[in-house]
């Protein structure tokens, strides 16, 4: 009888059937921080109450901690959220609006973050006003002055992404930033993509309110993400589950900490998740985060160069831009096709995956029939990757009706 070798699970939990190049939409946990996770799981559940009543305070405290220092803030100002939809949202709904008041974006915004705002909006009697970036574009300074442009003496604040979710862009968010600060103009970071793809030092950003998502570039467990509120903000922002933090009579830490610190029963353990995500995937790369940045960085412009040509167009917007996202403009939608399809899949999308066994997005922007193919670069990637998708997308394009 043979010897059995007992092989290491691999790193990634990838499906060998499909080429994944959509990491941007929900992230992929490694194997060993989803270990890393349950086995925290397994512990609350032995002793839920040892866990969640004696031991959770000082753990999540860790965690904000080695969070702050990877994002360049101190652990007091940042809280724990679900998603980054959730971060915009506490700080909408926790601002009072007066009619008249104007909520600047952009209309690159994510969805659900842009209706976030509507709501809030609607229900002050303010307006939301929307700061036309066009894409493709030539620069960066297009973008800035769009933005600045838009900017009135009812501006109240301006909610803008980091990095896009349609278009992938990375925004100047520096620059406006400083502009806007210094015309007294509060910013909201809409940085879901952010940690994990470009550097982050928030106390140096300045911004009012950052929120960010850990599950994505992170590649932490699902509902992992955060918000930073600056110090001088955060008397006025409640989360959007008031519970027991919120009469506390303690006075060791300050109402922030202790009104998001617990939101009522739930299980922590992504947000606890956090630094072991941060340690595995520095690990991967001798140079850590920073050598993972850069790789990702590259290769999704080596991806997109590839797509470009082959769907013969100029790349829509320069380099210094990109990220670990890239977008590139797809030819118009057939008339006919289904209007009315489910959360983040188009027919094109469901193409490529059946015929080519590729999942990639196809995103409608700015409308239909206007659609957009949004390709992401991990660790996991490979150029191989890249040109499978480059092969396969003009012919799924002519079936589709579309004309390359």
């Amino acid at each position: 009888m043979r010897n059995r070798v007992n092989k290491p699970a691999p790193f990634w939990p990838l499906d060998p059937a499909v080429t994944f190049l959509n990491h941007g939409s929900f992230g992929r946990c490694p194997r060993p921080v989803l270990e890393f996770q349950r086995a925290l799981q397994d512990r609350l559940e032995r002793q839920p109450i040892q866990f969640l009543v004696r031991e959770l305070e000082g753990l999540l405290d860790e965690a904000r901690g080695a969070l702050a220092r990877f994002v360049g803030a101190a652990p007091d100002d940042l809280v724990f959220v679900p998603n980054a939809t959730a971060g915009v949202n506490t700080v909408l709904r926790s601002l009072r609006f007066e009619p008249g008041d104007e909520i600047l974006l952009t209309n690159h915004e994510y969805n659900a973050c842009r209706n976030a705002a509507e709501f809030a909006a609607q229900r002050a009697g303010a307006r939301v006003v929307v700061a036309e970036v066009p894409f493709p574009l030539e620069s960066a300074e297009t973008l800035v002055e769009a933005v600045l442009g838009r900017v009135s003496r009812r501006t109240r604040l301006v909610l803008l992404d980091h990095v896009t979710s349609p278009t992938g862009l990375v925004f100047p968010v520096e620059r406006w930033v400083g502009e806007l600060a210094a015309r007294g103009i509060d910013t909201l970071v809409d940085g879901a993509h952010g940690p994990g793809m470009v550097p982050l030092q928030l106390d140096q950003l300045g911004a009012a309110y950052y929120t960010g998502n850990c599950h994505k570039w992170l590649c932490a467990p699902k509902t992992a993400a955060f918000l930073h509120v600056r110090r001088d903000r955060q008397s006025a922002v409640r989360p959007l589950v008031i519970s027991h933090g919120a009469n506390s009579p303690r006075t060791d830490r300050s109402r922030f900490l202790l009104e998001f610190g617990w939101p009522g029963t739930f299980d922590p353990t992504a947000c606890l998740s956090v630094p072991e995500a941060i340690r595995c995937v520095s690990a991967r790369v001798p140079g850590g985060w920073p050598e993972v940045m850069r790789r990702n960085r590259d290769l999704a412009l080596a991806g997109r160069r590839l797509l470009c040509d082959a769907l013969h167009i100029r790349p829509p917007c320069p380099e210094a831009m990109i990220g670990a996202l890239a977008a590139v403009p797809l030819p118009d939608a057939p008339a006919g096709e289904l209007t009315v399809a489910p959360l983040f899949l188009e027919p094109l999308q469901d193409r490529l995956l059946a015929e080519a066994g590729i999942e990639v997005p196809v995103i409608p922007w700015p409308a239909r029939p206007k659609r957009l193919l949004r390709i992401s670069a991990q660790l996991y990637n490979s150029r191989a990757d890249y040109e499978q998708l480059a092969q396969a997308l003009p012919a799924a394009l002519r079936r589709n009706g579309g004309i390359v």
